[in-house]
């Protein structure tokens, strides 16, 4: 199986590849317990669509949602390898990533990718 390069969601594309998610849409996402599930999931090992669902205990196509929201949000990566057969797999994981909160006039919330 063949590693392929994968491109940025087109959902991400009004906002500079730089710039992380705002507070608000961290505190969106995280809100949601299939998101926080699915993210636990990826962050112990990558694994595919199919074994997140299973591990996170949701439906195939909740799980594919939140991975493609975790990816849009910066915080997941995923890589797509070609079979024998032709057929393509996709693959998860959690980026490395370092998480501020702060509770000083108001809730502010700063997400870095470690490289």
């Amino acid at each position: 199986m063949a590693p392929l390069e994968t491109s940025q969601s087109k959902r991400r594309s009004d906002r500079p590849e730089t710039d992380g998610p705002t507070t608000a849409e961290l505190l969106e996402l995280f809100g949601d317990e299939y998101t926080r599930r699915v993210y636990e999931v990826i962050v112990e090992h990558p694994r595919s669509g199919r074994a997140v669902a299973e591990a996170a205990e949701i439906s195939r196509p909740t799980a594919y949602r939140r991975l493609n929201d975790l990816h849009d949000a910066g915080l997941a990566r995923r890589e797509t390898t070609i079979c024998d057969d032709g057929h393509h797999r996709e693959k998860f994981e959690a980026l490395d990533v370092s998480l501020s909160v702060s509770f000083n006039d108001g809730v502010e919330i700063a997400v870095g990718v470690t490289e």
